[in-house]
């Protein structure tokens, strides 16, 4: 059994048999995150890109917990002169781990660390406990989000819908409808005022199209994956 928890934002936990995944840690300064930095678990981090509400906690959560931190090349680079572990993917690699594995796969978005590295975005697809889960992370609508269920079949896939920054609820219908998981949550929407969207909208509306079942989850709501 593999276990989501909704942190907000874009942060998720992905627990399965005592393996704790964290993604994309942003809880200070989250006004929607119901978890402290200072209490959350992790064997593993993983970022999608390295803008401030992706990045977030890493490096004190990585501190604490000893957790390595996964993440393209130079944004991996920039947090190992920090004194952390890292594993420097690039697009199209893979990490394994104990009892599963994460793949960086393109996403459309720009990137740019709050230290000023340049690098570019991905999504995640992770696979814990049996399961397989398509972070999107930041991204606007392309074909190439087609792509990942073409090596792997989803069980679950984490798609933004708050617009202005990402791809908005109606663009994120059709991208649910290329990423082809049968169950589906948002993310990255509600956090701050240029980002609200109708969660309950984007659900009814991928449901109506047959597309996938949509669960949306409040900050610190969990499923099974």
């Amino acid at each position: 059994m593999t276990t989501l928890t909704f942190l907000g934002q874009s942060a998720v936990l992905l627990e399965s048999g005592g393996t704790n995944l964290l993604v994309d840690p942003f809880l200070t300064g989250n006004p929607k995150a119901t978890v402290s930095a200072d209490e959350v678990p992790a064997d593993l981090i993983l970022l999608t890109h390295g803008h401030g509400d992706h990045l977030g906690d890493a490096v004190a959560i990585a501190k604490r917990t000893g957790a390595p931190v996964v993440a393209i090349v130079e944004v991996a680079g920039e947090l190992a002169e920090e004194g952390i572990d890292v594993v420097d993917l690039n697009l199209g690699g893979t990490h394994e781990f104990d009892g599963g594995w994460a793949r960086l796969v393109p996403a459309w978005h720009t990137g740019l660390t709050p230290k000023g590295t340049p690098h570019t975005p991905g999504g995640l697809v992770i696979n814990l406990g049996g399961k397989t889960i398509y972070h999107l992370g930041d991204t606007a609508l392309f074909s190439d989000l087609a792509l990942p269920s073409k090596r792997d079949a989803l069980d679950l896939a984490l798609i933004p819908i708050g617009g202005h920054y990402t791809m908005d609820r109606h663009d994120a219908v059709e991208a649910a409808r290329l990423v082809a998981a049968p169950h589906v949550v948002p993310v990255h929407y509600d956090t701050f005022p240029p980002i609200e969207a109708d969660a309950g909208a984007f659900k009814q509306d991928v449901e109506d199209a047959g597309i996938a079942k949509v669960t949306v989850l409040a900050p610190d709501g969990s499923i099974e994956v």
